[in-house]
Parts: C-alpha cells; sequence; structure tokens
C-alpha cells in the first residue's frame, strides 16, 4: 500500500552540509528505482548500496537539522512507494514460470522498505510531522509482516522488535487514535507469530498475554486475539501428541475467557455473532481435545454446553457425541446419536457414513449385526437409489485394510451387499453403471484383502462382487476372471479341492495361459512334481503363451522348494532363445538364475558345469557384448559368472573332486579372460589365478587316481602355466598399477613355480630350464625363505630331483634366514643337513671339500650362539656325522682327511650341550691315534 507522500519546500543540503555524498546515493537509487521497467528483477547490489548508504549517513556524528530530518522522512516515503509500485507491476505480469524470479524481486523489496523504515529511524524526533514514532513503528510493522510472508523470521522478528521499542516509549492511556491502538495490538500478535515459527512457543504466548492490555475494550480486539489464541491451539492440537494436548487446552481455554469477555463489552449485533461463532468453534475445538486426551466426560459437557447454551447444530457435535458414549463404553448412547444423524436431514451425507464407519470400528465384531441394522434401516429411510447405495458401501469399506477394522467392515459391507433388496437396486440396464461401480468396489476391496494374505475374506469379497456380475455372454470373461481369482484365494487357503473345482470352471468359460499356469499351482501346492512339470511342457500349446509363465514358474517352483520344476520351466525356457524370438529376459540371466537355484542342493556340480559350458558356447557364439550386454551391466554379468565359476572350482577342489575343479577353474579364466564393451582387460590376474589352479587340479586329479598325465596333458599344461607365466612377468616388470586388483599373492607366483617344475622335469633335457625358473622366482618380489626351503626340500628328493636346483635353493634360503635379525636356527639346521645330504648323494667323495665346507660353516654359524639356540639334536648329528667321516680315511691311512674330519667333529662337539662325554671319547681315540701314529713313524724300517 502507497503511502502519501511528504511536502516540502527545496531542502537540499547547504555546500557545508558533511551527508550530501549519503543522500546523493540514496537519491541515485530512487531515481534508478523509478526507472525500473515493471515485472524485471532489480539489481543485485541495489540494496546493499542503500545499505551502505544508510550506514554513511548513521555513522556522522553531527546531528541532522529539522529540515535534513524532513528530507530524509522524504526520501523515505518515496523509497517505500516506489517499492509498492514495482510490486504491484510485478503482481500483474507475475505468472507460476517465472515465481522463482518474484521471490528474488520481493525479497529485493522488503530489502528496500527496510532501508527505508531504518532511515526515519535516524530522523525520529522530527519536527513537522504528527506522531512520528507510530509512523516508524507501522513502516517496520509492514515490513516485519513481509519478511515473516517470506518465510525470514529472524528479520521480521527485528523489524518487530524495533516498532515495540518505538511504542514502548508512550503512554497507552495517552494513546487515543483508532489505528494507533490498533497498531499496537497487531504488532504484539505479529511478534508472537514469528516467535511461534522459531519454535519459541513461551515468547509466543507471553507476547500474546501483553497483548491484553491493549484491547482498549474494543470487541473487534478481543475476537482478534482470541482468533490467535485459538489458531495456536489448533496447531499444537494437530500434532496429535497426548503430550501437547494440555498446552492445546490452556490456549483454547484463553481464547474462550476472551470470547466470553468480548461478548460482555459488544455494541453492535455483527460483532456479537462472529464473537459467538468464534466461541462456539473454540468450544468444539476444546470437545476435540479431551477426546485426543480420552477424557469423554469432558467431551459430552462441552456437546451440551454448545447444545444447550448456544443452539449450536454443527454437525460435528453428534460425532463428537458419539465417540464420547463410545469411549465411555455406552454403546446404547451411542447409537442414539448415531440414529438421531438418521433422523436429522440436515445432517450431510459424508458425516453420518463416517459416523456409521466409526461405530462399526468401535464396536467390532460383536455389534455388526446391530450395525448392519442402523445400516439398512438408514438405507430405508433415506431411500438410497443404487448410485447412493454405491456411495455408502463406499464410505463403509473405507481405504482398504490399512484403514483399521477393515477385515470388520468387509463382513459387514459383504452382509450388506448380498441382501435381496439392495441386489434388487442393481437389476435392468438403468442400473448397469452404478452394477460396474458396485462390482469394481467390491473386487478393489477383496484384491486389498487379497495383497494383505487375508484370503478368507478376500474369497468372500469376490464371491459377492459376483453377485453384481451378470449371467449373459457379453460378461462371459468376467465371470471367468472371478473363478480364477476365487481359485487364488483357496489356494492361499491351501484348500485345494475348491481351488481345483473353481479353475475347471474358469477354464469351461475362457481356456487360457492364466488358467494352465493356475493349475500348475496347485500341483506344486500339492507336491505333483512330475504333473507340474507335465503342465510346464502343456503351457507352451496355449494361444496365448508367451516365454513369461516359464519365468513365472521358475519363480513359483523356487517358492515351493520345488528345484526339479524350476530347474525343467528353465530349461525349457533357455529351448527359446536358439529359435530368435524375442524374448522377455536376456538369456544370460536365465542361465544365471538356474545356475544359482543348482547350486543350492549340493551334489548338483555336474549340472552347473554343463550349463556353465553351455553360456560359454553361447557366448561364443554370440559374441561378449551380446550375450552379456554392454556397459557395466554386462561386466556384471561377466563378473557373476566368474566368481561363480571361481567359488564351485574352489569347493569341488576343497571336496576332492579335482575332475569337476580342473573344469571349474579352466572356464573361470576363460571367462575372466572376456572383455566386454570394449574395456580394458582388468582381470589378467584372475586369469593367471585361475589357470594356476587349473594345472593344480589336473596335478592332484592325477596323484588322487594314481595314473599319470599323457605328454599332451603336460604339454596342455605347460600351454596354461605360459600364459600365466606372462602375466606374472608382466605384473611383476611394474606394467600395471599399484594397486590390489593388479597384484598377485606370493603363494600363486610359489605354486606357478613348483608347478612348472614338476611338469618340466616330465620332460627330457629341462634341467637349466628348471634352475632357470627357480632362479628367477628367487629374485621375485614374492619369493621368501619358507618358499625357497620348500623348493629346495622338494627338488633333493623323490625320482625327478634336481641337485643342482636343491642345491641353489637351499643356499638362497640359508642367505635369506641368516641375513634376518631373528634367523629360525631351525630351519638353518634343517638346510645345513641336507645341503650335506645333497652334497654326499649327488656328488659323493669327488667333492669332498664342498660337504667339509658346509660343516665348516655349521660350526662357523654355532660360534657364539647361547646353549640350545642351535638345535641340540642337529648339533649332535653334525658332531657325530663329521666325527664318523674320519673312520675311511682312518682305514685307508688317509692321515691328514682323518685329522681334518676328527678335529672338526671335537670342535663341533665342543658347541654342543650335552656331548662332554663323547667329547672325552673322541679326545681319548685322537690322542691313542697320534701315539700310535707317532708310534709307527719310530719304528724301524724294514
Amino acid at each position: 500500500m502507497r503511502i502519501a507522500e511528504i511536502s516540502s519546500p527545496d531542502l537540499r543540503p547547504s555546500l557545508h552540509d558533511p551527508r550530501p555524498h549519503a543522500l546523493s546515493q540514496i537519491q541515485s537509487s530512487l531515481e534508478e528505482l523509478d526507472r525500473h521497467p515493471p515485472g524485471t528483477p532489480l539489481r543485485p547490489t541495489l540494496s546493499a548500496d542503500l545499505r551502505h548508504s544508510l550506514t554513511q549517513l548513521s555513522s556522522i556524528a553531527t546531528p541532522l537539522s529539522n529540515s535534513d530530518k524532513l528530507q530524509v522522512w522524504k526520501v523515505s516515503y518515496r523509497l517505500w512507494n516506489s517499492c509498492v509500485d514495482l510490486s504491484n507491476a510485478a503482481a500483474v505480469h507475475s505468472s507460476s514460470s517465472d515465481s522463482g524470479h518474484r521471490n528474488i524481486s520481493d525479497e529485493q523489496h522488503a530489502f528496500i522498505r527496510h532501508v527505508a523504515a531504518d532511515l526515519l529511524v535516524l530522523a525520529a524526533d522530527v519536527t513537522g510531522i504528527p506522531s512520528p514514532a507510530f509512523k516508524i513503528a507501522s513502516f517496520f510493522h509492514k515490513t516485519g509482516l513481509i519478511w515473516h510472508d517470506l518465510g525470514k523470521f529472524e528479520l521480521a522478528s527485528t523489524c518487530f522488535e524495533k516498532a515495540t521499542d518505538l511504542t514502548s516509549k508512550l503512554e497507552i492511556s495517552t494513546i487515543s487514535g483508532e489505528e494507533e491502538r490498533k497498531l499496537l495490538l497487531d504488532l504484539s500478535i505479529a511478534r508472537s507469530r514469528t516467535a511461534w515459527e522459531v519454535q519459541d512457543r513461551n515468547l509466543a504466548v507471553n507476547l500474546l498475554n501483553r497483548s491484553k492490555s491493549v484491547l482498549f475494550g474494543c470487541a473487534a480486539n478481543y475476537k482478534q486475539l482470541a482468533n490467535q489464541y485459538m489458531i495456536f491451539g489448533k496447531t499444537v492440537l494437530s500434532k496429535n501428541e497426548t503430550s501437547s494436548v494440555n498446552e492445546a487446552l490452556k490456549l483454547m481455554n484463553e481464547a474462550l475467557d476472551l470470547c466470553e469477555k468480548g461478548l460482555r463489552i459488544v455494541k453492535r449485533e455483527s460483532e456479537t455473532l462472529g464473537l459467538k461463532e468464534l466461541r462456539s468453534r473454540t468450544l468444539r475445538f476444546i470437545a476435540a481435545s479431551h477426546l485426543q486426551k480420552d477424557e469423554f466426560e469432558c467431551v459430552l459437557k462441552c456437546v451440551r454446553v454448545l447444545r444447550e447454551g448456544g443452539g449450536d447444530h454443527h454437525p460435528s457435535l453428534s460425532v463428537l457425541a458419539m465417540k464420547g458414549w463410545l469411549g465411555l463404553g455406552r454403546n446404547g448412547e451411542a447409537e442414539k446419536e448415531l440414529r438421531s444423524m438418521v433422523v436429522d436431514k440436515g445432517v450431510p451425507e459424508c458425516v453420518w457414513v463416517s459416523a456409521v464407519e466409526l461405530y462399526f470400528q468401535a464396536v467390532g465384531t460383536a455389534g455388526a449385526e446391530t450395525a448392519k441394522g442402523v445400516f439398512l434401516g438408514l438405507l430405508g429411510r433415506c431411500h438410497v437409489s443404487a448410485g447412493a447405495a454405491v456411495r455408502v458401501v463406499h464410505r463403509v469399506v473405507g481405504d482398504g485394510v490399512g484403514s483399521g477394522g477393515g477385515r470388520v467392515r468387509a463382513k459387514v459391507v459383504a452382509e450388506l451387499v448380498s441382501d435381496e433388496r439392495v441386489v434388487a437396486l442393481f437389476g435392468g440396464e438403468k442400473a448397469e453403471k452404478e452394477r460396474t461401480a458396485m462390482h469394481a468396489l467390491l473386487w478393489n476391496c477383496a484384491a486389498d484383502h487379497f495383497r494383505a494374505k487375508d484370503y478368507e475374506t478376500s474369497a468372500e469379497m469376490f464371491e459377492k462382487s459376483m453377485l453384481y456380475v451378470p449371467y449373459d455372454i457379453p460378461h462371459r470373461i468376467l465371470r471367468a476372471k472371478g473363478f480364477r481369482v476365487l481359485s487364488l484365494c483357496h489356494l492361499g487357503l491351501s484348500q485345494l479341492d475348491r481351488a481345483q473345482e473353481y479353475i475347471n470352471e474358469a477354464e469351461k468359460l475362457e481356456p487360457n495361459i492364466a488358467c494352465a499356469f493356475l493349475k500348475f499351482k496347485i500341483y506344486l501346492q500339492n507336491n505333483h512334481h512330475d504333473n507340474a512339470i507335465t503342465q510346464v511342457q502343456a503351457m507352451s500349446t496355449c494361444l496365448d503363451f508367451t516365454p513369461d509363465f516359464l519365468s513365472l514358474s521358475a519363480h513359483e517352483a523356487v517358492a515351493c522348494r520345488a528345484l526339479p520344476v524350476a530347474i525343467a520351466s528353465l530349461a525349457l525356457l533357455l529351448n527359446f532363445y536358439s529359435m530368435g524370438k524375442p524374448m522377455p529376459t536376456t538369456e544370460v540371466i536365465v542361465l544365471r538364475t538356474l545356475v544359482t537355484i543348482l547350486t543350492q542342493e549340493a551334489g548338483n556340480e555336474s549340472e552347473v558345469l554343463k550349463y556353465m559350458k553351455r553360456a560359454h558356447a553361447r557366448l561364443t557364439e554370440l559374441g561378449p557384448d551380446r550375450f552379456f550386454g554392454k556397459d557395466e551391466s554386462g561386466k556384471r554379468e561377466r563378473n557373476w559368472f566368474s566368481v561363480n565359476l571361481w567359488n564351485i572350482g574352489a569347493r569341488t577342489g576343497k571336496a576332492k573332486n579335482y575332475e569337476l575343479c580342473f573344469e571349474f577353474y579352466r572356464l573361470a579364466a576363460e571367462f575372466y579372460g572376456l572383455t566386454v564393451d570394449g574395456e580394458i582387460e582388468e582381470n589378467n590376474v584372475m586369469v593367471c589365478k585361475s589357470l594356476i589352479l587349473t594345472v593344480s587340479a589336473m596335478i592332484a586329479d592325477e596323484k588322487q587316481r594314481k595314473a599319470t598325465l599323457l605328454d599332451t596333458e603336460v604339454k596342455n599344461a605347460i600351454e596354461l602355466l605360459d600364459r600365466a607365466g606372462k602375466i606374472l612377468m608382466s605384473t611383476s616388470t611394474g606394467t600395471r598399477p599399484d594397486d590390489d586388483q593388479f597384484t598377485i599373492e606370493p603363494d600363486f607366483y610359489f605354486i606357478y613355480t613348483l608347478e612348472a617344475y614338476d611338469l618340466h622335469s616330465r620332460l627330457s633335457d629341462t634341467g637349466p630350464q628348471q634352475l632357470s625358473l627357480i632362479k628367477s622366482f628367487a629374485s621375485s618380489k614374492s619369493c621368501n625363505p619358507k618358499y625357497l626351503l620348500n623348493i629346495g626340500l622338494n627338488a633333493s628328493q623323490g625320482p625327478l630331483s634336481n641337485p643342482e636346483v636343491a642345491t641353489f635353493a637351499l643356499n638362497a634360503c640359508l642367505s635369506a634366514l641368516l641375513a634376518s635379525p631373528s634367523p629360525d636356527y631351525q630351519s638353518v639346521a634343517l638346510i645345513i643337513r641336507r645341503l650335506i645330504f645333497v652334497g654326499a648323494i649327488h656328488r659323493g667323495d669327488t667333492d669332498d671339500e664342498a660337504v667339509y665346507g658346509m660343516y665348516k660353516q655349521a660350526y662357523r654359524i654355532m660360534v657364539g650362539l647361547k646353549d640350545g639356540e642351535y638345535p641340540i639334536e642337529e648339533g649332535k648329528w653334525l658332531a657325530t656325522t663329521a666325527w664318523n667321516r674320519a673312520a675311511l680315511p682312518v682305514r685307508l691311512g688317509h692321515v691328514d682327511a682323518a685329522k681334518k674330519w676328527m678335529n672338526l667333529g671335537l670342535e663341533l662337539a665342543g658347541k654342543v650341550p650335552g656331548m662332554q662325554t663323547y667329547r672325552s671319547c673322541m679326545e681319548d681315540f685322537v690322542s691313542g691315534f697320534e701315539k700310535k701314529l707317532h708310534g709307527n713313524e719310530n719304528r724301524p724300517h724294514k
């Protein structure tokens, strides 16, 4: 709303005024507002510029002269009126498509109005303008209302508080103007509403209580304040929380008290009617509040006051009274209220139908007969037509099963619609539309109960719906549909004989795939799996057959745990893919489902392998993109098959079924190696692992069968390992990112090495190749002493042993162990013993120094160790075997060799706890040997 602008002479600031710059900036912004085309957004920085100019103006310490103040008032009014003009123009040009721009424009206008109000504060004590404080407060009040409507409650509260500060300085008794008095009340109520919106309820109620002091004995003010109390009470009551009802009652009672006081001072008839109407509404809400608290006596008291004191005949009073009586358990009084609504023609149909529904819900099954009698009496008194009967039944049925008491209402409706008088309303062609509506209503109610798995109620309602289907040829299909759903209901109730009867009747009227499928379900429920499989095959002969039913049959069979039936259904479905017909789902999904079903029971691995091979054959025929699909879905399908092949291979390997294990891992390698939608090969690591485990399964199967692999099989296995080896090399040379998905665990590299060593040992002239293989593994990051020890032990024994490989692996292992901070001396002792064994067996006496070197190395290792740190038994073995190696040189007279070994045995025995006795004997023998040796040297030669 525009405000009349202030007329004044030319009040331009003098040259010596310190405020010309700020005022000129505001004047410039004002001229921009005047030139601004309507219906377009303002410059975004306009409000900020005005606020900056205002800050500059207020920061000047020199007080404003009265002429300056009048100039400020004039500028403020012009700003306000420009915003009003722009807002009105924007309202004319607004549309639903530019609501976002309109909201932004409204906020800009509110900011400018806020600046206009703040300008007036700078000139609040102006001379020549009547009631300046109230005018400024009015600016802030109107601006605050705009902020409130825009949801900017903090800004609205700021405006209201500034307005309150301006008016609070005046004595209430000195305020005589009607507009000024109304502003005080409006301002207080507006502050209260804003506080309520920001969840500060205590302040909101406190402000309403303060408002009682500015009513000025005006009935309209009493009504306005009472209405605000009632609005707050309704808001609290609408939350439907028990803890909030007391608060709502307090607010409603305040509203009621204000209405009573207003009625005492009212002067005009129109005001009397308004206050009485507000009082009646308040009392009705008070009754509803007591109803939420289950204070039924108070509810009835409120109703009695309204009926007797105010003559209120609002339709809700009968409903409130009925609820009150029902709450007190006085169903007879509640029934009277219900019957009074039937007699009262002023009660709308929706009200008494709702009351009947509430009565049904409250009385329950025990009062169903009474409720039905009331309902039929209601229909009789009102002379209900077929259309009205449909509406009434619709109200009683409610919103379905979830509306509360649905089963009770369904029972009452079933008895009602089966009454001959009601059925007669729908006879003839004239009632065809209503008959169709009644059938649809009952059908939908039955369907709701069916979805809620209340099959008994559902069957009853479907039977009643068929009362509204004529026995003629045009409705033959509808009757068949009814028989089919009845068959479904009795299936749900496990009444299989009745289900069979209904589906037979439906098949007579309309033989189709739906009937064939329901027969299939009945066979499943009866656990007649052979008949069910036969019925699946019969489905494909129906004229309206689609492959969807085979998929659905499989799902039903899985739900009944009839896995052979599900497998038969999916296997039959697979046959349609080779025909090239359009299918509802992809072949890969069917195969995936079939494999999933087969894997639910143990012992089906051979069948799983058969369908996995079929999947591989089909993808070879169609190509990965056509078989799996493209994008991420195709990759997920590929990965599913790959992972399941891997997992089943692991399971069969754990069960020691290595023949199947080999097949599954071989297929897993093939699936992992496929690329979908031109992706970069990311599964090479899994391909490598699958290939390694494939060969492992072949070798394990060979050992289990106690047979020997043929040369062709060995070469095939070597080819598989060659493929794996290339991937291993690519990962070890750093051509892949440093990520877990591109790295292979050391165990697999070790298994690959052992397998390659084993297979190459079966071929001739592969010794150097074996040694190269082990050296390559030893130089890799995957190698550790444990693996080298295993390789060395494996290569040092058996018919296909390789002493060079054993020596290299054991020496490498020994070096790694001795280089560790805490060597495992048990393993060290084992390696030394094995190296001595390899040197003695494979080199014999030709390399005695090498064996002696190993003993000497063992001695050097034992030097400095604590007692028992080096395995005692191994130490004794070293000492005794070294001593025993002197026996042959002694016999042969090789004195130097004998001394060498005997001295070494003595040295080793000195490092082993518990060998003191042995050492004494050894020393005695050595001294005797030397005496004998010297005696021989002094004896004269013949």
